[in-house]
């Protein structure tokens, strides 16, 4: 895993995924790379070593739907942190904080907060895939 985080911060990547000897680096900002890995490459997440800068709730409920093995986080939030243990995923942080902030710092992230209602990933992703949908429209993801 120190491998992964070290690819994380030298290599300003927003996350990177080891499966095996395979080592894969994403730049898009937000939980976007996780969905798509999900929906195209699910395999390679099942099982898989996971560094990322920011893991809230709709980051965990992917990494818990597609059964990764192993989380390191900078930042978590508690949501984040207990649905991962739920799910039997090993989790590191470096900081855990009580929700994630937006990228204006004035309030929750949004997809952490339409997350809230909800206990179980599987409810939380056709809410996450509205998001990013709507998002990469408008052209901001």
């Amino acid at each position: 895993m120190d491998e992964l985080v070290r690819m994380l911060h030298e290599g300003h990547f927003s996350c990177v995924i080891r499966k095996g000897e395979e080592i894969r680096t994403y730049t898009r900002r937000g939980v976007a790379d996780l969905l798509e890995v999900l929906e195209h490459d699910p395999a390679f997440l099942q099982g898989a070593q996971v560094a990322d800068k920011v893991v809230g709730r709709g980051a965990a409920a992917l990494m818990a739907l597609g059964k990764v093995a192993e989380v390191h986080a900078d930042v978590m939030s508690e949501g984040a942190y207990e649905m991962l243990t739920q799910a039997a995923i090993r989790t590191a942080c470096a900081t855990r904080v009580p929700r994630i902030i937006n990228r204006a710092g004035t309030g929750q992230c949004p997809v952490e907060l339409l997350c809230a209602p909800y206990t179980r990933p599987e409810d939380m992703l056709p809410k996450i895939k509205e998001f990013v949908s709507r998002i990469q429209s408008q052209g901001k993801a």
